[in-house]
């Protein structure tokens, strides 16, 4: 491959070089699967090898075997490569319509549980873990309700258990919440310092956090709520159907599967067995 600086560069491979770099690719992510634990090795191609490629020029390296040598002798570079590969891309009350429906939709039936189980899958640093519990706190849920928010990188786990998040986003948030059906001052939910704020002790009281792989690891309760919000759009299909079938395994019958924007059950082998709440915001209810 021709040498280039930045992602902006990045050839299209065609032929020979693109088979050989397909090689090492895969030969890097079996590596870290046998050596780690993580697998990445059937998510979709092109977002990883772009993914790949920053970390090989932020390490100022040429190939995706001299990536490949570092990453499987230097367990700091494996933590450097594995922010890169898993996406944290999040904010409180994301897509707000999406929580108006819950509140419509979803909370009515929760209200007949004596006990909500909730899990988030792939929580990243945990605002929208923090926006649930600030929902079902004002639809008088959250006492009865246990939290479970789950994501492969234990140092984003350890950033969401803090509840602290940077000052400036409170703005975007507020609108957010507000949007979002919010019925209180959202500056009630936080307490500000100089250029941060911390999320309010009892929002964490009935949360659990805790490491787990969707790829690797299996179910560990049966949930009345599952959200699984723009992770799977990084998998190819067959690992969106193994997932599939691990949520659909981890529901309850008539539970409530939530998904990202740009993802969907239509094409899964599990489809026949849920029913569209609300198909604009990836609302589904287990039926079967």
């Amino acid at each position: 491959m021709d040498s280039f600086t930045n992602l902006d560069q990045l050839p299209v491979l065609s032929g020979l070089q693109a088979e050989h770099e397909r090689i090492e690719i895969n030969l890097l992510l079996e590596g870290i699967f046998r050596i780690y634990g993580y697998d990445f090795r059937n998510y979709s191609y092109p977002s990883i090898r772009r993914r790949i490629w920053h970390r090989i020029l932020a390490e100022k390296l040429a190939t995706v075997s001299g990536l490949q040598e570092r990453v499987l002798h230097d367990r700091e570079c494996l933590e450097r490569l594995l922010s890169d590969l898993v996406i944290h891309v999040t904010e409180m009350f994301r897509d707000p319509e999406v929580f108006t429906s819950f509140r419509q939709d979803v909370v009515p039936m929760l209200r007949k549980y004596p006990a909500i189980r909730i899990w988030h899958a792939g929580c990243a640093t945990g605002e929208e873990v923090y926006s649930m519990a600030i929902l079902l706190h004002e639809e008088g849920l959250y006492d009865r309700t246990r939290i479970y928010a789950t994501d492969i990188n234990e140092e984003v786990l350890k950033k969401a258990e803090k509840g602290i998040y940077p000052l400036r986003n409170m703005k975007d948030y507020t609108r957010n919440y507000l949007q979002a059906g919010g019925k209180e001052a959202f500056s009630k939910y936080y307490a500000a310092s100089k250029d941060s704020v911390t999320f309010q002790p009892f929002l964490r009281d009935n949360i659990v956090f805790a490491q787990h792989n969707l790829v690797t690891d299996r179910s560990f309760n049966e949930f009345h709520v599952i959200l699984c919000r723009n992770v799977l759009i990084y998998f190819n299909t067959q690992l969106q159907n193994q997932v599939h079938s691990l949520i659909y395994g981890s529901l309850s019958l008539s539970g409530f599967l939530v998904l990202g924007d740009k993802e969907t059950i239509t094409f899964t082998k599990h489809a026949s067995a849920y029913e569209a709440v609300s198909t604009a915001n990836k609302i589904y209810r287990k039926v079967q």
